[in-house]
């Protein structure tokens, strides 16, 4: 738990741009005030979080946005007719409540994807596509794309 605490306390710092003493001890006590309330939520969380691959990943996130914009701007200027969208189930390698949690979340955050719903079974992931061309094509972005990088990141 205290390791998480200094990741939260490191993102404390980041997101606010201060890294004076005073935000660290600030970041550390918020850090270690929400693992503390978050406990009584349940969930396995993370089985362990590889820091040193964590840039990495939010640039990867931050590029699908920007193309995600890109692609959801040229189906809104095409012409009328051209949108294919689809429900597809995504099959998931992820099993912790937590990871799933951060895919849907991932999926969600992207535009021209919305996360539905997850099998009871925690083994199928429903997503909404705005336009796709293929459900196999939507699985296998999903799973080389976010699913992979999760595994990376917190495995």
């Amino acid at each position: 738990m205290k390791l998480e605490a200094l990741a939260l306390a490191l993102g404390w710092m980041a997101l606010t741009g201060d890294g004076s003493p005073a935000a660290a001890v600030f970041g550390l006590g918020l850090g270690l005030a929400l693992l503390r309330l978050s406990k009584p939520l349940g969930g396995e969380g993370f089985a362990r979080v590889r820091l040193h691959r964590l840039p990495g990943f939010a640039l990867f996130f931050a590029r699908e946005i920007v193309v995600s914009n890109l692609k959801v701007a040229a189906a809104v200027l095409a012409p009328a007719g051209r949108l294919r969208p689809a429900i597809v189930a995504v099959p998931l390698r992820l099993d912790r409540d937590a990871e799933i949690a951060l895919l849907a979340d991932l999926i969600t955050l992207t535009p021209g994807t919305l996360s539905l719903d997850v099998s009871s079974d925690r083994r199928t992931l429903y997503v909404h596509a705005m336009s796709t061309q293929s459900p196999d094509e939507l699985r296998r972005e999903i799973r080389d794309g976010f699913e992979r990088r999760i595994l990376e990141v917190f495995r």
